[in-house]
């Protein structure tokens, strides 16, 4: 009886240690708008694979060359130049700039830092890369509700707080 009783306990809490994390799986899409004059297109999917993020998709619209791509605080794209973004996104900083600009697998870098994407000659930049430090949520490393930016220049990966990429030239913002 003692047995049948534990067990009656322990089956709920069993389950639950089983079930993928909520996020497991989880997903979302930025569509791409231009900004700055630019004709850039594209569409972006965030899926999240364990602790990282896998981002992939295709972005047109920009002359030949590495292109710096971040992810915004700010969900707004409203401006004319997507300066409604506000600065990359960083859950870790408190506004000082204390983390330090950096590419997509430096130690140090923005949680945002997505470091660079290559235009062919005919315009079109394939996506695909894994990253960590973020999540497909609204908690405290969510991109979920932030702007994802593509750049007119090629990001150093060094240089605070930008990288040194340029005006922005296509915002979009990341949804369900």
């Amino acid at each position: 009886m003692k047995i049948a009783f534990t067990l009656a306990l322990c089956a709920p809490l069993l389950a639950a240690c089983a079930a993928p994390s909520e996020q497991q799986g989880a997903s979302a899409v930025a569509g791409l708008s231009a900004k700055g004059g630019s004709q850039v297109r594209g569409e972006i999917k965030f899926t999240q694979v364990g602790s990282r993020v896998r981002i992939e998709g295709e972005v047109t619209g920009l002359a030949p060359g590495a292109k710096g791509m971040h992810i915004h605080e700010k969900g707004d794209c409203s401006a004319a130049d997507a300066t409604s973004a506000g600065g990359h996104f960083d859950p870790r900083e408190p506004k000082n700039w204390s983390t330090r600009h950096g590419g997509p697998h430096t130690t140090e870098r923005h949680a945002g830092d997505l470091g660079n994407i290559v235009f062919d000659q005919s315009g079109k930049a394939m996506v695909n890369m894994t990253v960590g430090g973020i999540a497909v949520d609204r908690g405290p490393i969510g991109i979920l509700g932030r702007a994802l930016v593509v750049h007119f220049q090629t990001d150093d990966l060094k240089t605070d707080p930008t990288g040194n990429a340029g005006a922005r030239a296509a915002c979009g913002v990341i949804e369900r």
